[in-house]
């Protein structure tokens, strides 16, 4: 009973952050999408709280941040932006 408790748990918290990665900008939407799905669950407990963090900031610097012509202040919304650009730039060059 308590792995399907578990199972449950983590659908709900990831079916939450697909919510949280819709974005009125498509580019910022397949970004995010791409990320949740193919790389998110390879983060450290640590890293995904940051990155849930990061869904928390508007579009247009979210955009500036992930198209790389502006950088977060703080040092962990820099690391997994740069994280989320360097999974993105591998599957692109893949």
């Amino acid at each position: 009973m308590a792995s399907y408790d578990s199972a449950n748990q983590k659908l709900q918290s990831k079916r939450r952050l697909q919510w949280q990665c819709r974005r009125g900008m498509l580019e910022l939407e397949l970004f995010l999408n791409d990320f949740l799905e193919y790389d998110y669950e390879y983060l450290s407990l640590e890293k995904k709280f940051v990155f849930e963090d990061l869904l928390t900031t508007i579009d247009p610097v979210l955009f500036d941040y992930l198209m790389g012509t502006d950088k977060p202040d703080d040092y962990g919304l820099r690391d997994i932006v740069h994280t989320i650009r360097e999974a993105t730039r591998q599957r692109v060059n893949a």
